[in-house]
């Protein structure tokens, strides 16, 4: 089955709604696959220099995440606008916003990375008081913030290219990233790598190295995306468009979609970090046990994220053509296919937690204790991936609002709150801190299963021009 479609033939009704969307679905799920592996990759390559190694790395990561959200939340902006446009069959209007969303990156891009090159030098200082995290935090930030710029053209790219209906040429650029990363990686981290009974000589660059890795293959990629747009042939290539100058109109809408998107991030982001800072008072082992275990956790995205991108194009393009009751059989069918595939991915997590953790460490308590955790997490994701598809398919209806409440709640309300209690009043220390993580994502299942079944998102877009 085709990854790539033209944008009239994803809302062809001789389709049944469930084949488009897998159609859409999987190349953004193996595409995320390999973002995972090389996750695990780098993960056990870092867990290789020790419990310190694996501490400095998670020590940025919550604000990583706050600054990728920010770029997505970019992406899902001007994305939905050029979805809406060719559902519509406004193909120049598509070409234009894409144009639109390049020169606006390029500033924003370049002030991330000025900004965050700062950030590098306080947060691991704030986060925790072991010297040795702190200055391996600090080395392996400042590399990660000097590849924003790429960064953010590679997630904007990639998301303009999957909701145009062409999730293919995303699958295979993302794939040679993460090959780059693990090549780079081996290069940069160690002294040297047996390949083929040769020996290559290494940098040796530890946790810095890392960070290297990850910037030169996302700047690499981020070139060939660049590449694509303009010479490809899709509807929203800009080779043959004669586009210059800025669009305000375009920018001011793009901005009113992206802005609750980046405030639902910034929240949970946030949070995030006063969450790192909770669990950096229980030590390094804990600390590293978190780590892992989120990126063990990441595994269990893979199908609801996929799906969410589908129902957020479908939906995007549906309302376009003004179709709304095939834009609810497209939300419907991907919110059932994306619980169904991610409450399956739970139970892996339950019963593989062990198996999974030990790929990334050797250490025996951080094995025991990110089990621990990961099984309790299991139990919440059929919510989980309840709330992601509900928020693909607001997002495609253009309610970007209602996720950043609904956000606002489940991290401020419940989780937050409940984590300082439980850790203050009861002995269960990481696992309270889980404990509260998980009833988080229940919470935020319910709200939007509620929320998403008054169907009032299907009448929520409104472009103001």
């Amino acid at each position: 089955m085709s990854g790539t479609f033209p944008s009239s033939h994803l809302l062809d009704q001789r389709r049944p709604p469930w084949a488009v969307i897998i159609a859409l679905a999987w190349p953004t799920i193996a595409e995320q696959l390999l973002q995972v592996l090389v996750t695990f990759v780098d993960s056990a390559m870092v867990g290789s220099l020790g419990a310190s190694a694996t501490a400095s790395v998670s020590v940025p990561t919550s604000t990583i995440w706050l600054v990728n959200g920010w770029m997505n939340a970019f992406a899902i902006g001007f994305g939905v606008l050029m979805a809406r446009s060719l559902g519509a069959g406004q193909h120049q209007r598509a070409q234009k916003i894409v144009f639109q969303s390049l020169v606006v990156a390029l500033p924003f891009g370049l002030l991330l990375t000025l900004v965050f090159v700062q950030v590098a030098r306080v947060l691991p200082l704030w986060i925790t008081a072991d010297a040795r995290v702190i200055a391996q935090a600090q080395a392996y930030y400042h590399y990660i913030a000097i590849g924003y710029l790429p960064n953010l053209m590679m997630i904007l790219i990639s998301s303009h290219l999957r909701l145009s209906g062409d999730a293919k040429t995303p699958l295979v650029l993302n794939a040679l990233n993460n090959i780059l990363n693990i090549i780079f990686n081996t290069l940069f981290i160690f002294d040297g790598v047996s390949i083929l009974g040769l020996s290559v000589p290494g940098l040796a660059l530890g946790v810095k190295g890392a960070a290297m890795a990850t910037t030169l293959a996302c700047t690499i990629t981020a070139a060939l995306l660049l590449i694509v747009i303009f010479r490809s042939s899709s509807a929203i290539a800009l080779g043959s468009a004669r586009l210059r100058g800025w669009d305000h109109t375009i920018i001011a809408s793009a901005v009113r979609l992206g802005i609750p998107v980046a405030l639902e991030r910034t929240t949970l982001s946030l949070g995030q970090i006063l969450y790192t800072k909770l669990i950096g008072s229980l030590g390094t082992t804990a600390l590293a046990a978190h780590f892992l275990a989120n990126t063990a956790e990441s595994i269990t995205y893979l199908p609801a994220s996929g799906f969410s991108t589908a129902a957020t194009t479908l939906v995007a393009q549906g309302l376009g053509s003004g179709n709304k009751g095939l834009s609810r059989k497209f939300g419907d069918t991907s919110l059932a296919l994306g619980t169904l595939f991610m409450s399956a991915m739970g139970v892996v997590l339950y019963l593989g937690a062990g198996a999974i953790l030990s790929l990334f460490t050797s250490d025996s308590s951080v094995i025991a204790l990110g089990s621990q955790v990961l099984r309790i997490e299991a139990f919440a994701q059929p919510a989980f991936g309840l709330s992601m598809l509900a928020f693909g398919v607001f997002r495609g209806a253009g309610n970007t609002k209602g996720p950043f409440f609904i956000s606002i709640a489940g991290m401020w309300l419940v989780r937050l709150p409940m984590a300082w209690l439980l850790l203050r009043y009861s002995t269960l220390a990481l696992l309270g801190v889980w404990i509260a993580m998980a009833s988080d994502i229940t919470v935020r299942g319910i709200i939007c299963l509620i929320s998403y079944r008054r169907y009032g998102w299907l009448d929520s877009y409104r472009e103001q021009s």
